[in-house]
């Protein structure tokens, strides 16, 4: 059974690592192709794929997402998944890259929908950032916005899988030093084996590879044109985005593997974690409580 992955922009497919690797189907915005178009480039895809899913991430515009929602509610199917994974743009292309690898492999459709929540929990996504004056995305002091207007300052910024901020010394990029991740001046760093991806927006700055990459100890840095949506997320452009993940797909495979799968209790999809991908139903049903007092306006309403 075969799935497709989806995405609604072609800054979030990242070249293949390998020739075994499938491409992402990017679908086209409602200003590019109507509601007629949408549903015929839908029917195509689950025709060709049988599934698919798509990422859809949260600051994607409003009409992009009503009309997805509308194609699969008019086609009536429970073979499209909208996954809505919170992410920095370069870490969800990261995400989609995962799930692409994943989706050869023997998982079901369910499966692979529901990985994505697993695998977002690995990707360690940051930013060095000119200022966080405007950031809202991460937690930021009184202190950390006062620094930001002086045009020296520099910031790292973790949002991934827990947010952290630091101020880096000197002015110049480089941060506090520390060979090891979570020393002095650095965000700290995952603790199993990743790859490093970075993508530079108007900041001149080598802290990504001559400081961070050898700190975190990755195993490979690699960079990539900044999706176009990475300025509005960091609220500045003044960035070089990175995002740093599993780049094994047998080591992706064991980790979604190893999860219980469990069948959903609403639609009949397999499933790992505690939520369905494809109808977003909970592994296990609300106490009779909460079940009630959820249904007691319609209720009074009768």
């Amino acid at each position: 059974m075969l799935t497709a992955i989806a995405v609604t922009s072609a800054d979030l497919v990242l070249p293949a690592p390998d020739r075994h690797t499938p491409a992402a189907a990017v679908l086209h915005p409602p200003d590019r192709l109507d509601l007629e178009g949408s549903l015929a480039e839908t029917t195509a895809l689950l025709e060709r794929y049988g599934h698919l899913v798509v990422v859809l991430p949260p600051w994607l515009p409003a009409a992009t997402t009503r009309r997805l929602h509308t194609v699969r509610a008019i086609l009536e199917t429970d073979r499209i998944a909208l996954l809505d994974i919170d992410l920095p743009p370069l870490a969800t292309a990261l995400l989609v890259r995962q799930l692409r690898q994943l989706s050869v492999c023997d998982f079901s459709p369910g499966v692979i929908a529901s990985a994505a929540r697993l695998l977002s929990h690995y990707i360690y996504a940051g930013a060095l950032l000119g200022s966080v004056a405007k950031l809202d995305r991460v937690p930021v002091g009184l202190g950390a916005h006062a620094r930001s207007w002086s045009p020296s300052a520099q910031f790292a910024v973790l949002a991934n899988p827990a947010p952290h901020l630091v101020k880096l010394g000197g002015g110049g990029g480089r941060g506090g030093g520390g060979a090891h991740a979570g020393g002095a001046g650095l965000p700290p760093g995952p603790e199993f084996a990743t790859h490093l991806t970075f993508a530079r927006g108007q900041l001149t700055s080598d802290w990504v590879t001559a400081e961070l990459a050898p700190a975190w100890q990755v195993q490979g840095v690699m960079e990539n044109p900044l999706p176009a949506d990475s300025p509005g997320w960091w609220a500045t452009g003044k960035l070089v985005e990175f995002a740093a993940a599993i780049p094994d797909p047998a080591v992706l495979y064991q980790l979604v593997a190893s999860v219980r799968r469990e069948e959903c209790r609403w639609c009949g999809a397999e499933l790992i974690g505690d939520r369905c991908g494809f109808c977003s139903a909970p592994l296990t049903a609300p106490p009779p409580q909460a079940a009630a007092d959820a249904t007691a306006p319609y209720r009074a309403r009768s």
